[in-house]
């Protein structure tokens, strides 16, 4: 995942995060969210209240940095990484970073928000219509979820089990490759020289490659033109047989295990493989799922539930609706386009 990526989607998380925030901030100090100036940029936070000692747990109400009198706590950093998935948020813990980026934002928030308080930008018709409908969402979104979630002992183990049976195929892990290689570089648009000066090196790698006790490690890392994998002594690592290119799979399905393949032409050269080990194709246990499965069917029976109590409410309060109106109102909005 690239960093322009997690970035975006730690913006859109913050944005959700912080509402609840600020309208609280908002009576401490009218300061706080969204579009920041490129002004508005901060540098590192001085004066920041720092943690007890570096291997001491963060409190939640630990200050981690401020702007203009303005404090952002851990407990709102949390909850931004809260709106991240799990890719995004272990890409947070791998690069820090990128947390520093996610609060730097929150920062910048703030800015824009003080910003267009002091412009009233809140008192806009549109604006205050927007933060009603918000508001409106959101209390309803929190009664519903409080109302239509399931008992702690859905699913059972029954349930469970019945349901892990009948979906038996769709848990397959695939038969799966551990390779290694050794690229000898040649671009697809090649002149007719370089293909024969690379055709040369190949057959001479070959040649060594295919020897009576040859180091395929060792060699790779000689030999080998991609220098990621040539550090690793050519090892790929493990790959599931479904994303195997189809000239790759052809050849390393038929290989015996510590074999080297014929080269194979790609875009970027000839491949020579080594079957280092397989995996053989096998179905997930319910212990390895159990968590993933319990949480969706959690899901699904809630949104059952949401939709159940909705109808019963709507049976209870049957709408009026002025269908004849409703059509001019859409024939309206199509002329007005």
């Amino acid at each position: 995942m690239t960093r322009a990526v997690v970035t975006s989607g730690l913006l859109a998380a913050i944005t959700l995060a912080l509402a609840p925030a600020e309208a609280s901030a908002q009576q401490r100090a009218p300061q706080q969210p969204v579009q920041p100036r490129q002004a508005a940029v901060p540098q590192p936070v001085r004066g920041a209240q720092p943690v007890a000692d570096a291997g001491a747990a963060v409190k939640d109400s630990d200050i981690v940095a401020k702007i203009g009198g303005s404090d952002v706590t851990a407990a709102e950093v949390r909850s931004a990484i809260s709106f991240l998935d799990p890719r995004q948020q272990a890409a947070l813990a791998r690069d820090p970073a990128l947390l520093s980026q996610t609060v730097r934002a929150i920062l910048a928030n703030r800015l824009a928000y003080k910003e267009a308080l002091s412009k009233k930008w809140e008192e806009q018709p549109a604006v205050q219509a927007q933060i009603a409908r918000v508001r409106e969402s959101v209390i309803v979104d929190g009664y519903l979820k409080s109302v239509t979630v399931p008992p702690e002992s859905y699913p059972s183990e029954a349930e469970l089990k019945a349901v892990y049976d009948a979906n038996a195929s769709a848990l397959l892990v695939p038969r799966r490759f551990r390779l290694a290689q050794v690229l000898i570089a040649l671009p697809k648009d090649a002149d007719k020289d370089a293909e024969e000066a690379a055709r040369k090196k190949l057959a001479e790698a070959l040649k060594k490659l295919k020897a009576p006790g040859a180091d395929f490690g060792k060699l790779a890392r000689e030999l080998s033109e991609d220098s990621a994998s040539a550090e690793r002594e050519g090892d790929l690592g493990w790959v599931g047989e479904p994303d195997l290119r189809p000239e790759i799979r052809s050849q390393v399905t038929g290989l015996a295990k510590g074999a080297v393949s014929e080269p194979v032409r790609l875009d970027d050269g000839w491949h020579v493989l080594k079957l280092l080990d397989t995996e053989a194709a096998r179905q997930r246990t319910l212990a390895e799922v159990r968590d993933g499965l319990v949480q969706r069917l959690r899901a699904e029976k809630a949104e059952a539930n949401r939709r159940a109590y909705v109808n019963e409410l709507l049976k209870q309060s049957p709408p009026v609706l002025n269908e004849i109106a409703l059509s001019r109102l859409i024939e309206a909005k199509s002329e007005s386009r």
